[in-house]
């Protein structure tokens, strides 16, 4: 039940000029998500920015993410033992192979609406080849955030107007904030006094598990 009347406003207006076969809202603590396939996310970013009712003149951020692993428990935190926690222990399914991509990333786009002070989070699950439509020509600002999605998931954003990487540099292997990457990363850097320039080489460094502190409520933690 939406109680919200600017969000029953917004759902009306979109779900007007797009069928619901296309789109699907959802509200969840007191936040409206759209869900939207790549092939018409486009034009509801435009149609979110362009139309009276929406108004959402603002791309406040654009972010990727993996759900590689995902609603798999990590952690036993509801039966602690002095050996630890399990995170670490049962890697990942390895995911090199390209059908598996399917449905495991998403790309969400958050918008304001700066004269309605309303928000909206617009969902996008990307296909096997891992491209989306760039809408930097809708919101100027996504051209660093979609370099940073392109960087760090490794996601095409097509009609981009300069798709290159934003905070690695140009040699750099893989995309570190994918699941599968590895703690460690996969080459080091450092400086060679008798070349007199930096040398990329194979990781040195042994990865760990880290634990991090859980607080439990439970009766033996109380004095």
């Amino acid at each position: 039940m939406i109680n919200n009347t600017h969000f029953k406003n917004i759902i009306s207006s979109v779900t007007h000029r797009f069928s619901l076969e296309e789109s699907s809202f959802s509200v969840n603590f007191n936040e409206l998500t759209l869900e939207v396939s790549r092939d018409i996310v486009f034009d509801v970013c435009k149609f979110l920015k362009q139309d009276k009712v929406c108004n959402f003149d603002q791309l406040i951020d654009l972010c990727g993410v993996d759900y590689l692993g995902y609603g798999v428990s990590e952690w036993r935190v509801d039966d602690p033992s002095s050996s630890g926690f399990s995170r670490g222990v049962s890697s990942f399914a390895n995911s090199d192979d390209g059908n598996d991509y399917f449905g495991r990333f998403a790309v969400f786009y958050n918008l304001l609406s700066t004269d309605n002070n309303t928000r909206i989070r617009v969902k996008v699950y990307l296909p096997v080849d891992l491209s989306i439509f760039s809408v930097t020509s809708i919101w100027s600002c996504a051209d660093w955030y979609e370099r940073e999605a392109y960087d760090m998931f490794g996601f095409n954003f097509l009609g981009h107007p300069d798709l290159r990487r934003l905070l690695t540099d140009y040699g750099f292997c893989g995309h570190p904030m994918r699941k599968d990457f590895p703690l460690s990363g996969n080459v080091e850097v450092r400086y060679d006094t008798k070349r007199g320039h930096i040398v990329y080489q194979p990781v040195t460094i042994k990865e760990r598990v880290t634990v991090p502190k859980v607080i439990h409520t439970k009766n033996f933690y109380s004095n």
